[in-house]
């Protein structure tokens, strides 16, 4: 692989795989569940997620290659463990390009109606994945280029919305917000985790960054603090301009609206857009790394672990995944997968923090990698988190999460054994360093 991403290209990446379309729903989710309460929940989540991180961080600064997760806990727990993390992470990637590619459509039917339905919805899910699978086969550097303008492109928006939209905030219109009378704390945890969610892509493709154990933790730390400011502006400015912001249909559009006209909100709108657009390069360029590190070590034919020999991408891996994205996308069978997403995700948030310090003790000694302070305080916090926030799963997500490991069992018993040497590259860069 051609090791061509950049720190602040990395940086682009951590933050474009954040924020999403998400954040132009969050401030009516959120009031609606938590009332005047919701901008403070906003920066909560914002703190717990980010002792999620910094696990991330520290764990990220003993490899440099593909696999993120996947890594991590197999060099912590095993194979089988290992293996587990990296499926289930990779099934939460299918489940988000084809709802992802879904909600495009949707968003654009804002601007054209017919996108919604038709012909017109599959030509955008269609050539919208296809292009985004061209532009990271033909080379990483293309695409984390690709996914660093789509960031640019969808902060303007959000930028525009902060800057403007502080001067018209109404302070008594914030603790007018009325509080639910049925509260669910859960749903809104769930929520907020959501809005935070796809840090832990960050790493995936380690393997191809400059110089990944140094890059990716401050990229992720930088980007939690981008992404927390971002989403507590919006959320107080959303409450503090739109008047009974929690039935809004589209509050930043609507708030954007009412302190500075339609034409803002035509900005916001294409702004949803272009946010869709980014989480979909970033799906398809991160992806594709968990298959390729998942095959190179038995769990896949070997053809998902070739390199293309021009461009040096996975490109057997990215045509795989955006072709199963593409049938869930077109025919709707992405809703059964996207109940795993919550299990998926947790799973790979568990596995890490619980990973962190035994890797600690793995690699002591390495040069230069991140050793976080207080001990194994921030890793139990950490699982901490996560153990809150899968308590409030629902029983379909926790029994989708258990099919989708006993799958991943039986796919595990049936691995192939890898060729002497074809696993060591995605070891660790400084196992000469451990015991």
């Amino acid at each position: 692989m051609v090791r061509g991403v950049s720190r602040w290209q990395i940086v682009g990446l951590s933050i474009n795989d954040v924020i999403g379309s998400g954040v132009y729903l969050l401030p009516a989710a959120a009031a609606a569940l938590l009332g005047p309460s919701s901008a403070w929940a906003v920066v909560a989540a914002g703190v717990a997620v980010a002792f999620l991180v910094l696990c991330f961080a520290e764990a990220s600064s003993y490899f440099d290659q593909p696999g993120a997760a996947f890594l991590y806990t197999r060099a912590a727990f095993g194979d089988f463990v290992g293996f587990e993390v990296g499926w289930m992470t990779w099934l939460a990637r299918i489940a988000s390009l084809a709802s992802l590619a879904n909600g495009l459509a949707l968003a654009c039917a804002y601007l054209w109606p017919d996108a919604a339905s038709g012909w017109p919805r599959a030509a955008i899910i269609v050539v919208t994945l296809l292009a985004l699978a061209r532009i990271n086969v033909v080379g990483v550097t293309s695409g984390a280029r690709t996914a660093v303008i789509l960031t640019v492109a969808k902060l303007v928006p959000l930028v525009f919305f902060i800057l403007v939209g502080m001067w018209f905030v109404d302070g008594a219109r914030l603790d007018a917000v009325p509080t639910p009378e049925n509260a669910s704390l859960g749903e809104a945890a769930l929520l907020l985790l959501f809005a935070y969610a796809g840090f832990e892509n960050t790493a995936a493709a380690a393997g191809e960054y400059r110089n990944p154990r140094r890059d990716i933790p401050f990229a992720m730390l930088t980007m939690i603090v981008v992404v927390t400011v971002i989403y507590t502006a919006v959320q107080v400015i959303a409450m503090g301009t739109l008047p009974d912001v929690a039935s809004a249909k589209a509050p930043l559009a609507q708030a954007a609206a009412a302190f500075a006209g339609g034409g803002a909100a035509t900005l916001l709108t294409l702004g949803a857009v272009v946010s869709i657009v980014g989480n979909l390069g970033n799906t398809t360029l991160m992806g594709p790394r968990y298959l390729f590190a998942l095959a190179q070590n038995g769990y896949g034919p070997r053809a998902l672990a070739a390199i293309h020999p021009r461009f040096r991408t996975p490109a057997n891996a990215i045509a795989l995944q955006t072709a199963i994205a593409l049938t869930l996308a077109l025919s709707g069978s992405f809703v059964q997968l996207a109940m795993l997403s919550v299990i998926a995700r947790l799973t790979t948030y568990i596995g890490t923090a619980a990973a962190v310090p035994v890797l600690r003790r793995k690699f002591a000694g390495t040069e230069g990698a991140i050793r976080l302070p207080g001990g194994p305080a921030i890793p139990v916090i950490a699982v901490a988190v996560s153990l809150a926030f899968l308590a409030s799963a629902t029983w379909r997500n926790l029994v989708a999460g258990a099919c989708a490991l006993v799958v991943g069992a039986v796919i595990y018993a049936l691995r192939r054994h890898p060729r002497p040497g074809e696993g060591e590259s995605a070891a660790v860069s400084t196992a000469t360093t451990a015991p």
